[in-house]
């Protein structure tokens, strides 16, 4: 019998009730019930955490370092950071006061919307995006305002486009490049003119760049280190990505010494510190030449996948632009005739090929798909074959 919403204790609220489930999670999870699927869905490295991190986080059980650290974070780990930042973009973080270690950049992404975003406030997100974007804006009372990106344009964000979509309840600016699930890279002079917007609209951006060691072909730009950015500008990172670390929760938010002190507030209340020995080993992905060297050695096996990738799908007649970043390829499945949905349900159930509708990530990614191409070459190359298998008839 269902409850009475007027009466039931553990009524859920509003704003929960708002956000959908995650639509990467639906196709994950019926692949992983069906034998000889290749999933391309997950955004997930297929490596393995390289050796040196992986013997500093075993190291540092065996030291006996299982406690709490700071709630900031180990300040080596901190400290290295700073330097790492610095050193590839410029931008300099006190490692004491403007770092805060967190669990995974989802984390580090919920402390800022909690910290940031008042009830009624409205924050711009380019679309498509990553599935938490939206959610975050959302859990925290806000709203989400859609800006879209299209694919004629390599899914590059307009500065027209955010104009025409600001009130005076604006009050900031959600940006993800390298780009989940696009793989889009904004150049330099795009981003200083979104720069010159954020300013001219005293507007805070939140810039998520945790794919930012896998871009290709290209420089990757920080955000914070644009001329007048770093006084309005979140910074998040981490090693999920480009070091193979996802089991690791390793991220971390960079922020003008305030509202990184607001972070940590929420962070100690929540989560205490991050996981002791992840940090450990995240020191020695920052320290360590040899995983610098196997950084990398990944990074050019995303390239060959990527090209792999983008001239299969081109090839089978599914229009795809050549993502410049991350590990994704955004294929046009409109000439198939199928709506995005009921494309990779019926690739996934008739040729066991795991694939997310660009829905998931907006409505700019209605018609398109994301794959993911972490994974081998012969895994995409069979997965290909079956994808124009599906499409040749339609």
């Amino acid at each position: 019998m269902t409850a009475d919403p007027r009466t039931d204790a553990l009524r859920t609220t509003t704003r929960v009730n708002a956000v959908p489930p995650s639509g990467i999670r639906r196709f994950f999870d019926i692949a992983a019930t069906m034998p000889e699927v290749i999933s391309l869905g997950i955004g997930e490295p297929d490596f393995v955490t390289p050796e040196p991190i992986l013997r500093a986080g075993i190291a540092s059980l065996e030291a006996g370092h299982t406690g709490y650290t700071s709630n900031s974070g180990l300040i080596e780990l901190r400290v290295a950071l700073a330097a790492h930042l610095e050193r590839r973009y410029g931008v300099q973080y006190d490692p004491e006061t403007e770092v805060l270690i967190t669990v995974g950049g989802s984390e580090a992404l919920h402390l800022v919307a909690e910290a940031l975003v008042e009830p009624g406030d409205e924050v711009l997100v380019p679309e498509p995006c990553f599935v938490a974007y939206p959610a975050v804006v959302t859990f925290a009372g806000g709203t989400p305002v859609p800006v879209v990106t299209r694919f004629e344009n390599d899914f590059q964000l307009d500065v027209a486009d955010l104009r025409a979509r600001i009130t005076a309840r604006t009050r900031g600016l959600l940006i993800g490049y390298p780009s989940n699930p696009t793989g889009a890279v904004m150049d330099r002079p795009q981003l200083e003119a979104v720069a010159d917007f954020a300013a001219e609209r005293n507007l805070y951006v939140v810039s998520d760049e945790i794919y930012d060691q896998l871009v290709y072909g290209q420089d990757h730009t920080c955000f914070a280190a644009l001329p007048g950015m770093r006084e309005r500008t979140v910074l998040l990172g981490g090693f999920s990505k480009s070091y193979a670390m996802t089991g690791w929760r390793i991220g971390y938010a960079c922020a003008p010494a305030p509202l990184v002190a607001a972070l940590r507030k929420i962070h100690q209340y929540i989560i205490m510190s991050a996981p002791t020995a992840a940090q450990y080993a995240a020191l020695a992905a920052l320290t360590d030449p040899a995983a610098a060297t196997a950084v990398r050695s990944m990074a050019a096996a995303y390239d060959a996948r990527r090209r792999l990738v983008v001239d299969g799908f081109n090839r089978i007649g599914l229009p795809t632009f050549e993502p410049r970043g991350a590990f994704y390829a955004f294929p046009d499945v409109r000439p198939t005739g199928l709506s995005s949905d009921e494309f990779c349900e019926r690739l996934l159930y008739e040729h066991k090929v795991a694939m997310v509708p660009g829905e998931a990530f907006g409505e700019a990614g209605r018609g398109f798909a994301r794959c993911s191409y972490a994974t081998s070459i012969e895994r995409l190359t069979e997965a290909l074959a079956r994808i124009g298998a599906f499409v040749a008839p339609l």
